[in-house]
């Protein structure tokens, strides 16, 4: 038959349904089951920067990260209690996620480059899951990439008796495989982490981007 035979008329058929279910499905999923984290979509930018990768020593943008579920922490190497804690919970989150941890990417941005060196900073990050990525800028960068997600930070040098003294926030911002800002994690910190209810958060994400979906596959075999 012709383009507009019964064959071509059924597969386009089947595929508008396709669509349809699908929607209707990612719809009621939405509105039964809500985030265990705070919901930004739509709120904050796409993940966007220009660093350093400490391990590679090689210039790395968002680009580099498409198809991964990304996680953007701001900390630095001697942070006392934040940033060990923080990145503690987050390996945890990551082991619990077996295989599919390989589809996720946390990248950890020095807000202390003087003295987070690249080296410093890679052999930082490794102490706690190799998924984990050093990211040092210049303070140009750093603070277009802090401001851009309104992240406050700083540096206090030590002079005059005063020791040397860094803030940063302890938020996790979570952009999905499309560098789209998804999630905000506020409990990476704290005494009592959710681990569970992050993790699941993730799966779902990870499960939204999939090298094939069902309707591609119908596609393929009318």
């Amino acid at each position: 038959m012709g383009a507009t035979g019964p064959v071509s008329i059924l597969r386009r058929e089947v595929l508008a349904l396709g669509t349809v279910l699908l929607t209707m499905a990612v719809a009621g999923c939405d509105k039964k089951t809500p985030w265990h984290e705070s919901d930004v979509s739509g709120s904050l930018p796409p993940l966007s920067f220009s660093m350093t990768d400490a391990t590679t020593g090689k210039p790395v943008t968002a680009a580099d990260f498409r198809g991964k579920v990304t996680l953007l922490y701001f900390g630095y190497t001697l942070c006392p209690d934040f940033c060990p804690t923080t990145l503690t919970n987050l390996a945890d989150v990551l082991k619990k996620l077996g295989a599919e941890a390989q589809d996720v990417r946390v990248l950890f941005v020095t807000v202390d480059p003087n003295r987070d060196t690249l080296p410093v900073l890679e052999r930082y990050v490794a102490l706690f899951a190799p998924q984990m990525v050093g990211l040092r800028g210049t303070p140009d960068e750093l603070a277009a990439l802090a401001r851009r997600y309104r992240v406050a930070y700083s540096v206090t040098p030590g002079h005059g008796g005063h020791p040397y003294e860094v803030t940063h926030s302890s938020l996790v911002y979570v952009f999905d495989q499309n560098g789209n800002a998804r999630l905000l994690v506020s409990s990476m910190a704290a005494q009592k982490p959710d681990v569970v209810g992050t993790e699941d958060d993730l799966r779902r994400l990870i499960a939204r981007h999939q090298p094939m979906a069902w309707w591609e596959k119908i596609e393929q075999a009318v």
